[in-house]
């Protein structure tokens, strides 16, 4: 949009330029010609009148060529005065040439001729103005007058000149002066632009800082306002999902207690199997309300990352620099007991050497890992799971991956939504949160999560972070450190 506004008005400051400086060039070749045209005549009119004066005087023509020869000397023009006695020349004018022969003829009809053409900057030759001469009823002769150009031509050059600097200091003022009136008037649509879509991505953005004509300070203003009651809202619902959850586990828990108690009163086969389906339902309850309650921590931490103070000045979270694979190593032994009741093996490949490190909080990585390794257990039963860590010149990836069923393009897609959870998987026990837990955690700490499908068949889920670098740790060939990090000591 800038780049369109601006060529706009550098078109219109273009032409502005243009114009002025046409008239301005118009103006001083008319001024000059002018100038020369009433010094010419002036001069024009005294030989005529010197020439009068001889063909009255008895036709003594010394002093007329006298003075003819004078001017042609000092100006270097050329002049023609046609008596009845004859023709006097100076200066190399001669009646051959075509437009002295059309003077001639015009100031012998009694039509005198003074005018010049406007002057042009470049070009050559002379022009002619001529006269007549003699008593109110009778024409007595004629005088032509050469009139060089030369001198007049080399000031209008000069003159363009003068006009041409200026006009582009001009042009080069109003072009600067349209970038800065632009970016004044672009720059807070730009800011507005880049808070609305933070405050989608994010569900939240820092104030606008009040800038640009007066309309847009107004709308920055209305922007901001409306941006914190929205952000108030999201706020005030995640809180009030998370205070939910967190209350109904106490009358879930006194219903629990209940049910235990009401097991041991019950004899037969049929109302203790009544009584086991119920206790299903209620750990089923207790389940989606623990994942609910994870799902808000995640979202917290996930928005408290995206926190904003001035706009575009990010505010992260408690991360450190740390060696995922620890983490990993903690977590498929934890997992290894779980995976032999279900006919399942976990696979951890080794380290990377050298070490690889991450900008990631410890605990939200473990959090991260257990998901997807449940996840992989309980969806992909008696499948062979490997956990890595994968590294890359600018990146670390955690690897979780399996042989299983796997999961379509279409529902990779919807993996990551809330309570989604895949028809194949219906019968499987789950509320459908622990990838929309792992996305959200892993963009808290800077990283994403990323699902594809293995070959031949079988899931991948990739956890993708910045590569960091150590303290004492000596940086890569095409490595940077990543803000706030610290280098080789």
């Amino acid at each position: 949009m800038k780049v369109r506004v601006l060529a706009v008005l550098s078109v219109l400051s273009v032409l502005i330029v243009i114009f002025s400086s046409s008239a301005i060039l118009t103006s001083a070749s008319r001024e000059l010609t002018q100038e020369l045209q009433i010094n010419r005549a002036a001069s024009l009119n005294r030989l005529a009148q010197v020439a009068f004066d001889a063909a009255t005087d008895g036709g003594d023509t010394t002093q007329l060529q006298t003075e003819m020869d004078r001017y042609s000397e000092l100006y270097g023009e050329g002049v023609l005065i046609r008596l009845q006695s004859g023709i006097l020349r100076s200066g190399g004018l001669s009646e051959d040439r075509p437009d002295v022969r059309d003077a001639l003829a015009r100031a012998k009809l009694n039509l005198n001729d003074t005018t010049l053409a406007p002057l042009q900057p470049f070009g050559t030759g002379s022009e002619v103005i001529s006269r007549s001469f003699g008593s109110a009823s009778q024409v007595l002769g004629e005088a032509i007058l050469e009139v060089s150009l030369d001198a007049a031509r080399q000031k209008l050059r000069e003159r363009w000149l003068l006009v041409g600097l200026a006009a582009f200091a001009l042009a080069a003022v109003l072009l600067l002066g349209a970038a800065r009136v632009t970016g004044w008037v672009l720059r807070p649509v730009h800011r507005l632009n880049a808070a609305v879509t933070e405050l989608e991505a994010t569900g939240r953005t820092g104030s606008l800082p009040e800038a640009g004509p007066p309309e847009l300070r107004e709308l920055s203003r209305s922007f901001t306002r409306m941006a914190r009651t929205v952000s108030d809202s999201i706020d005030s619902q995640r809180q009030l999902i998370a205070d939910t959850s967190h209350q109904l586990r106490n009358p879930v828990g006194a219903l629990r207690l209940r049910i235990d108690l009401l097991q041991l009163e019950l004899k037969t086969a049929r109302e203790q199997k009544a009584a086991a389906g119920v206790l299903a339902e209620l750990e089923r309850v207790e389940e989606i309300l623990d994942g609910v309650l994870r799902l808000a921590a995640a979202e917290h931490r996930a928005f408290e990352d995206s926190a904003r103070g001035p706009l575009g000045t990010p505010s992260h979270g408690p991360t450190a620099i740390i060696d995922p694979y620890p983490i990993l190593q903690e977590e498929a032994e934890r997992a290894g007991l779980a995976a032999h009741r279900n006919g399942s093996s976990i696979q951890l490949e080794g380290p990377p050497d050298p070490a690889v490190h991450i900008a990631c909080n410890a605990a939200e990585l473990a959090q991260m890992v257990g998901e997807l390794v449940t996840n992989a257990l309980k969806y992909a039963a008696g499948a062979r799971i490997t956990v890595a860590v994968r590294a890359r010149p600018d990146a670390v990836a955690v690897e979780i991956s399996d042989d299983g069923p796997g999961l379509s393009a279409d529902e990779l897609q919807a993996a990551t939504n809330r309570f989604w959870r895949s028809p194949q998987h219906r019968g499987i026990r789950g509320n459908g949160l622990g990838m929309t837990i792992v996305d959200k955690l892993a963009g808290a700490n800077g990283g994403r999560l990323q699902l594809s499908e293995a070959s031949p068949h079988g899931l991948i889920a990739r956890i993708e972070f910045p590569r960091a670098i150590a303290q004492g740790e000596a940086a890569q060939p095409g490595e940077t450190a990543q803000p706030g990090e610290e280098g080789p000591a």
